[in-house]
């Protein structure tokens, strides 16, 4: 074979090669999960975030870094394996609270990659940072915090402010990641001798809440009787008010009328006003009429009479011989 063929057929190969790579460098995918950046001799471009067949210049021209867009779960303080079996590392989690007591605090921290150039190129391991900013945005509330409000009702403003802290540094450090979201998982005490302690005094408050709850519920009680019971006498100093009011209406008219009669007749008016006041004093007296000389005068009995008529009266409604 002479030499010339030799050169071409090394040529044919050289030119297959070249063929194949650019054939096998000049296109790649995107699925839906992922977003891609194009470097042009290592020069990022503007991310890739839609799906299907790509198109590029061949290999070493451009690259592409493929990325994921899921929601990844950084866990600070505990590892869970594949089995579901979990893993503590009691040394990292362990932090003092703002009134010095120890706890052992763990969480789970959601993140994605929003900015697949930071992520690649401004830090050598993104994760690794992000951890640690983790780790300092927990230690720094929780150092802030009391120890009643992490172990008790304080978790959620707890997990709002580490949030809000851990986004703040990751933003500063200019990752690529963004903070999803934070769940604290366990905030505990580090032996048994201090939980029991603690549950014994957690134990007495609540049984002092209920004590005064028992307490501000029959004071409430009292309060609602006793107001009843004013109300109840109000009302009635109100009735016997307007009744007297009524009565000693009734009496001026009275009074009024007899005045008139009075001032038209007042030697019969004061004849009777004496007889009815005898009759209301003595009820039952029988009256005499008397003579000067001391004699009884006859007249006729008109109370015997008026009474035998009331006493025979008959009986309305009643059958009639």
């Amino acid at each position: 074979m002479s030499l010339k063929r030799v050169y071409s057929f090394v040529a044919m190969i050289i030119a297959a090669i070249i063929i194949v790579i650019v054939l096998f460098t000049s296109w790649y995918t995107v699925d839906e999960s992922e977003q891609a950046i194009v470097l042009t001799f290592g020069e990022a471009g503007e991310p890739i975030v839609e799906s299907g067949l790509k198109f590029k210049m061949p290999w070493p021209v451009q690259t592409v870094e493929v990325l994921s867009k899921e929601t990844y779960s950084l866990q600070f303080g505990y590892e869970q394996g594949e089995d579901g079996k979990v893993v503590d590392f009691p040394e990292e989690t362990q932090m003092i609270t703002g009134d010095e007591n120890i706890v052992l605090a763990d969480l789970v921290v959601q993140w994605k990659i929003t900015d697949p150039e930071k992520y690649l190129y401004n830090v050598d391991n993104p994760e690794e940072v992000l951890y640690d900013a983790t780790s300092a945005s927990l230690r720094s509330i929780i150092g802030s915090s009391k120890i009643d409000d992490a172990l008790t009702s304080g978790k959620a403003e707890i997990e709002a402010d580490v949030r809000d802290l851990l986004v703040s540094l990751v933003d500063k450090y200019e990752i690529g990641i963004s903070v999803i979201a934070v769940k604290l998982q366990d905030v505990e005490l580090p032996n048994s001798d201090v939980r029991n302690a603690f549950t014994a005094v957690t134990d007495a408050r609540e049984t002092m809440n209920t004590k005064i709850n028992e307490a501000n519920k029959y004071r409430n009680q009292r309060t609602n009787e006793a107001q009843g019971e004013k109300d109840a006498i109000l009302s009635k100093a109100q009735g016997e008010k307007t009744a007297r009011v009524e009565q000693a209406r009734g009496d001026v008219a009275i009074f009024n009328k007899l005045y008139n009669e009075y001032k038209g007749n007042p030697e019969i008016t004061r004849q009777r006003l004496v007889l009815e006041t005898l009759e209301q004093v003595l009820p039952d007296a029988k009256v005499y009429i008397m003579k000067d000389n001391g004699e009884t005068l006859k007249y006729l009995p008109l109370q015997a009479l008026e009474k035998e008529t009331k006493t025979n009266a008959p009986v309305q409604g009643g059958d009639s011989e």
